[in-house]
């Protein structure tokens, strides 16, 4: 549901962008997405009003969150803000990020996983050449300690 605003109330991509802190290419790419969905003027110029820049915040917020603009797509709708919080308004929602939380957990497993195997790896290094990586790189400190 859109509000109502005023021509005067409305800005253009580069307002937008400045007051999200969002590029104007991924503001179009947003648009593509059909995340949102600015006024045209007769010029063809797009306009945005304060609903837009919430939204944009949103997504913003679900990408964070680790959520893809396809998935963010479907749950945009149901939800709503709160105070800090987003809160889910659409039963089936729940859900549905349940499904994107159990994909995260999946993905972390798997980055630890492949993490462990580079320790290893790292470990099995002979003592001259991680001296000789140290004195080259000594950021490498923790990593090779």
């Amino acid at each position: 549901m859109r509000v109502k605003s005023s021509p005067e109330d409305r800005v253009r991509i580069g307002e937008l962008s400045r007051r999200t802190g969002v590029h104007e290419r991924l503001l179009r790419y947003y648009e593509e997405q059909d995340l949102l969905r600015p006024r045209r003027r007769s010029s063809g110029y797009r306009e945005y009003d304060e609903a837009d820049v919430v939204t944009v915040r949103r997504i913003r917020g679900l990408l964070a969150a680790g959520l893809n603009t396809t998935a963010i797509a479907t749950v945009l709708p149901c939800l709503r803000d709160e105070e800090e919080h987003l809160v889910p308004t659409c039963p089936d929602l729940l859900a549905d990020l349940a499904r994107e939380r159990d994909r995260i957990t999946r993905a972390i497993t798997d980055l630890q996983t492949s993490r462990a195997a580079l320790d290893r790896v790292i470990a099995a290094a002979p003592s001259d050449v991680t001296a000789r990586a140290l004195d080259a790189h000594p950021e490498l400190s923790a990593v090779l300690a």
